[in-house]
């Protein structure tokens, strides 16, 4: 664990230092491909420094915000778009920031300490009710030999939720600590989506929605607009999206486990982009001449989302034995605090794994 400790801390020294030549590449070099040509090996690097890290919870992250969000953000620096790009340039501390959490910031409108105040903020009791049912839900896996496989299932699916809250909510506290930055918005209520297009495009990991679109979306509908007409561009820029989101998703799973990869993730991600394809033709063909109740939309969107997790995205996560792992990182860092020393994660056991 004190190895681990080690090579967290030297991967985001080599992200921070990366970050400031990248600030100082944008200072000097105009948008094009010189200035890509110079951050390649920034991005090169962010995919290869979480291979130094073994613990899902440290891990998980550093590859969220470095390979995924912060090579995604440098590509688009790289050619004067994204939240990098800014007339005038940002300050390193924001920049940094901007690069390496999921945060977004308003043009001209930083928040003071005072604001924070006055912005409604989702409430501690929310949290806490939150929190209560994970608690139960961990106690529910601990029988989990006698529960139903959808209800298991279900566990799972709101642990990976429930993960991604916190996981930002804690982003949320510290960006709004260092540089007064407002949140992307994660989440939209996605158990009251009316369409697939609707939960992938409007309600679910919406950070991850809005840097997709300008690294992978509009390229590909320029790219097919020179073989299909303006009004189906949609469709193979939708498909290449879930595409290259499914890859992405893949690489965090075989980070995590460092298991070779089954691509059951992958073809999870571009079946839902071929549904939401498939959702856009039907919009064009019958328009709003057959438009179900809303209660049965909402139905059928989380049951073909869930059915399609179920048989392709949660077989590979537990085979990754989160829980087991993560209750004995949870001990180890726990163990840390009590004690003042690092031990590793599989010294310790768990009730319940």
């Amino acid at each position: 664990m004190e190895g681990e400790a080690h090579n967290f801390i030297f991967v985001w020294s080599v992200a921070l230092a990366s970050l400031l030549y990248s600030h100082n590449i944008g200072m000097f070099i105009s948008p094009g491909t010189t200035r890509f040509l110079s951050l390649f090996p920034v991005i090169f690097l962010f995919f290869y420094l979480p291979l130094s890290l073994h613990t899902m919870f440290l891990c998980g992250p550093t590859f969220f915000v470095l390979s995924w969000l912060g090579s995604f953000k440098l590509i688009l620096y790289a050619f004067g778009q994204g939240p990098l790009s800014s007339h005038p340039p940002l300050p390193l501390s924001q920049f940094m920031s901007t690069a390496c959490l999921p945060i977004k910031i308003k043009k001209n409108q930083l928040y003071s300490s005072q604001d924070f105040t006055k912005k409604p903020q989702r409430s501690p009791k929310d949290y806490a009710l939150r929190v209560l049912l994970l608690l139960v839900a961990v106690k529910a896996y601990g029988y989990r030999e006698n529960l139903h496989p959808l209800f298991a299932t279900s566990i799972y699916a709101y642990y990976i939720f429930f993960s991604l809250e916190l996981l930002l909510a804690v982003a949320a506290f510290f960006a709004r600590i260092l540089v007064g930055a407002e949140l992307e918005p994660q989440f939209d209520q996605p158990h009251h989506a009316t369409s697939v297009q609707d939960f992938w495009g409007k309600r679910w990991n919406l950070m991850v929605s809005s840097i997709l679109r300008p690294t992978v979306y509009f390229p590909a509908r320029q790219i097919f607009g020179h073989l299909l007409p303006a009004g189906w561009l949609a469709i193979p820029a939708v498909f290449s999206t879930f595409l290259v989101s499914g890859i992405m998703h893949e690489m965090i799973f075989y980070y995590l486990g460092r298991l070779t990869p089954t691509w059951e993730v992958t073809w999870f991600f571009v079946i839902q982009g071929i549904w939401v394809g498939t959702e856009i033709v039907l919009k064009k063909q019958i328009g709003q001449k057959f438009e179900p109740p809303t209660i049965v939309s909402k139905i059928l969107t989380l049951a073909f989302v869930l059915i399609t997790s179920f048989w392709l995205f949660f077989p590979p996560f537990m085979r990754l034995n989160p829980f087991g792992r993560g209750c004995r990182e949870v001990l180890a860092f726990g163990g840390f605090f009590k004690h003042g020393q690092l031990i590793s994660p599989d010294e310790y056991s768990c009730p319940y794994f």
